[in-house]
């Protein structure tokens, strides 16, 4: 597959990011659909085999275990030159702000353990999941800063935010001479669009790179009406992102599977194909090689202009789920991994 910049960060690349959040040992009690090393291994060569070169991780999944397997699987198979890694830290525990650990100092330790989980000296891009509503952004980007002075990370980005918080964001950094974001990793698929609002036009002005998560609507855009699978039986947090608006999003799932009939290819070919027409670098979950295969399909499909707003006439507006619903007073305990624990 073809390569291409990420924004301008200075990466090169393939069309979407392979997402490892279904890597790791599942005893950990977070999700009991995750793949343990030797599979891991099996998809990641498979990945390599099909040419894409970019991984998106946290430290956060599977209490680390996602790093330390995608981290063993490309020693293994890859040179470090040859593949770009992006990791992500979460906001400040409770017990840190009781310990008063800055949010400087947060990052730097974040950063450490994933290094070591990954067994890398560092990190093509480091992200912040989320905005912490309860440590000063000054803290945080100075320590996202140190990060790339320091050589451990190449690029920053940011997860789950609003697009006034990367401009606020960035506009401190740019004030105090600091690595500004240029990345930024939202919710964003073909039944939840609500990005389109704010982030994509700032993105695209500011020459921002849109790297969305849940880029298959946690399978819902890759199968037809009726077609099931072990995740979509079993992921809580992507039913209690969609289930609530199935009956509006299903008209589009219909066009999805149409089109990807008219293409003689597969749904998710379709769905990754309005993402980049988009010009999006999705993030890809794959637990099976089939799930590589899709982003191979989708990086040779070039969906029409009328075929782009066929799929997109029946979208109505979304109310925000996930981690960008929660209240600013819940935000400091919110686990992406465990949506059912929150306030």
């Amino acid at each position: 597959m073809n390569k291409h910049l990420l924004g301008t960060t200075g990466l090169e690349v393939s069309p979407a990011f392979l997402g490892c959040m279904g890597f790791g040992d599942s005893s950990t009690g977070q999700h009991a659909w995750t793949l343990g090393y030797e599979d891991t291994r099996g998809i990641v060569a498979h990945a390599l085999a099909q040419g894409v070169n970019a991984f998106d991780t946290a430290i956060v999944y599977q209490n680390g275990s996602s790093e330390r397997y995608l981290g063993r699987a490309l020693a293994e198979l890859a040179r470090r030159d040859e593949v770009v890694v992006a990791t992500k830290f979460p906001v400040r525990s409770d017990a840190e702000q009781a310990e008063g650990v800055s949010g400087q100092e947060h990052v730097r330790h974040c950063l450490d353990q994933s290094l070591e989980n990954l067994g890398m000296d560092h990190v093509d891009l480091y992200i912040c999941h989320m905005w912490d509503y309860h440590t000063p952004i000054e803290e945080t980007l100075e320590g996202m800063n140190e990060a790339v002075e320091s050589g451990k990370a190449r690029a920053l980005g940011i997860s789950n935010c609003f697009a006034w918080q990367i401009a606020k964001a960035n506009a401190i950094a740019e004030k105090n001479g600091w690595h500004r974001i240029k990345t930024i990793q939202g919710h964003y698929n073909l039944i939840f669009r609500e990005e389109e609002r704010e982030m994509a036009p700032y993105c695209a002005e500011e020459g921002i790179a849109m790297t969305p998560y849940s880029s298959l609507a946690g399978g819902r855009l890759a199968r037809r009406p009726g077609e099931t699978s072990r995740r979509l039986e079993l992921d809580s947090y992507a039913h209690s992102k969609y289930d609530a608006m199935a009956d509006a999003d299903a008209p589009i799932i219909a066009r999805v599977a149409e089109l990807a009939g008219r293409h003689e290819c597969s749904m998710t070919a379709v769905s990754l194909a309005w993402l980049f027409a988009k010009g999006c670098t999705p993030v890809v979950g794959a637990t099976k090689e089939r799930h590589v295969d899709g982003i191979v399909e989708a990086a040779s499909l070039r969906l029409l202009a009328d075929e782009i707003a066929y799929l997109e006439e029946p979208y109505v507006p979304h109310a925000l789920v996930g981690v960008m619903a929660q209240s600013r007073a819940g935000a400091k305990t919110f686990n992406p991994e465990h949506p059912q624990t929150n306030s």
